[in-house]
């Protein structure tokens, strides 16, 4: 999914590489989310809950947008032209509805509720999304993740996988990155990640043997989750519940009367320092303003997509800031 914001915020990313050590007593730190209207007066609206200021990466995972239920008849959908990406992955998520994928490798692909479809951008792509016709209600998430300095010009890449459930005592697990649960997804990444959906029944609780050298992100869609041993209030809808290094079980708990559903993100601290604006992710503010001459003059570094029929064939990159884009402290956090 494109940053279709036409000031998008300038974003350089600092990490501390330091280990932070387990306390006894978990520290959960509650991001809200700030609604992002994409396109026009009838936009469909998404809740992101990273980059901001007081946390820009939960390991390698640099932008979490979450949207819907989103009735598609209202809003017009997901359209987003021709758009670029560098220095990352994308992975798309679904949990209602179905969006068409195109990009320059000549990939056609649909994302499906249960079904991963991961895109690297490497040295540079573009793509489209396009929610289909066939499609009323749609909901789900759109996330990146930053690639490492050795793995920043790797060539493009798409890969596609439905993980199986596993199903627990009133919690199903769909483990689409990573592993958890005695189960690992297939899909390749350039550092340590775990993505995964989990869906619970009223009163459900589930115990989760996590790897203490992750921070992890507990993204609520549905229901009120509480985490154990923790003195925060219960996370409500679109509130990101962050757990720094050191935590070895999270234990959550739907304490709603309806159903739940939870977005679980971990990964090990990015220890490098990135700049991240529009959708460009590079290590300097004169690496943005190359990718985005770039792009504007339609570069073999980011190619051609076949097939899309909507009216812009090659969305245009917003002006970029007057001053230069600033380093930006982030800090691991301690279980």
């Amino acid at each position: 999914m494109s940053n279709l914001e036409a000031q998008p915020a300038e974003v350089e990313c600092r990490t501390d590489a330091e280990s932070a050590t387990r306390s006894g007593h978990l520290h959960l730190e509650v991001l809200t989310a700030r609604d992002v209207p994409l396109g026009g007066p009838r936009a469909m609206t998404v809740h992101r809950t990273l980059p901001q200021r007081s946390r820009s990466l939960i390991g390698a995972w640099c932008f979490v947008d979450h949207y819907g239920p989103d009735d598609v008849a209202s809003t017009g959908g997901m359209d987003v032209p021709p758009h670029p990406h560098t220095g990352l992955q994308t992975v798309s998520w679904l949990f209602t509805g179905e969006v068409e994928h195109r990009d320059t490798m000549g990939n056609h692909a649909m994302v499906r509720p249960g079904e991963i479809n991961l895109m690297t951008a490497g040295h540079g792509i573009a793509h489209t999304e396009v929610s289909t016709p066939e499609t009323t209600v749609l909901h789900g998430v759109q996330l990146w993740t930053a690639l490492p300095a050795d793995a920043v010009d790797t060539p493009r890449n798409f890969a596609h996988h439905r993980p199986d459930d596993v199903v627990l005592d009133g919690v199903t697990a769909k483990v689409f990155l990573g592993e958890l649960l005695g189960t690992r997804s297939p899909v390749h990444t350039f550092t340590p990640l775990l993505g995964a959906q989990l869906d619970f029944v009223p009163g459900a609780t589930v115990d989760l043997d996590v790897d203490p050298t992750f921070e992890h992100g507990i993204l609520v869609d549905a229901g009120t989750i509480e985490v154990a041993d923790t003195d925060a209030a219960p996370l409500q809808r679109t509130e990101l519940g962050y757990v720094g290094v050191g935590a070895q079980r999270l234990t959550l708990t739907n304490v709603s009367d309806d159903t739940a559903r939870v977005i679980l993100l971990g990964g090990t601290p990015f220890g490098e320092d990135i700049v991240m604006w529009w959708n460009f992710i590079g290590r300097t503010h004169d690496e943005i303003v190359g990718f985005r001459e770039e792009w504007m003059a339609h570069s073999e570094r980011f190619g051609q997509v076949r097939g899309y029929d909507g009216d812009i064939q090659h969305l245009p990159a917003p002006a970029l800031p007057h001053s230069r884009l600033r380093p930006r402290k982030n800090t691991p956090g301690r279980a």
